[in-house]
């Protein structure tokens, strides 16, 4: 029986990466007074992120645009935006017109038909929560 000849296995060298960068420090939150209208949230976004004010513009559009698609007639019908809130649409069906007691005067009366429609609820998540309650 003949026996193969040994071949040197070259042992791979370390491939050099770049040194690991530092994640970015957590950024202590500031409690905000004043309320913010669309172009003042765009300018503070620029500014405590450090992009172009463009940059930001674009990113709420698409967000924007994600929120609506997913809430469409044809979309999932929800949207999370992690740790923040939570946005739902609830089909409500219609009602009939019916007789009831007026919970208000306690008298009997014809209580009208309502048609079916869409409820929006948004719920407050998990990080909101918190910041509310600890401050």
């Amino acid at each position: 029986m003949a026996t193969k000849a040994k071949t040197a296995v070259k042992k791979a060298t370390p491939k050099k990466t770049a040194p690991a960068k530092k994640p970015a420090a957590a950024v202590s939150i500031k409690p905000l007074k004043d309320t913010f209208t669309k172009s003042s949230l765009v300018s503070h976004l620029a500014e405590q992120a450090q992009v172009d004010a463009r940059a930001v513009k674009a990113v709420l559009l698409h967000l924007e645009n994600t929120v609506v698609g997913a809430l469409h007639k044809k979309g999932a019908g929800e949207f999370t935006l992690p740790g923040l809130f939570k946005v739902t649409s609830v089909k409500v069906p219609a009602t009939k017109r019916r007789f009831g007691k007026n919970p208000f005067t306690g008298l009997e009366q014809w209580f009208e038909a309502k048609p079916a429609t869409v409820r929006v609820k948004v719920r407050a998540l998990k990080k909101v929560k918190d910041a509310a309650l600890n401050g």
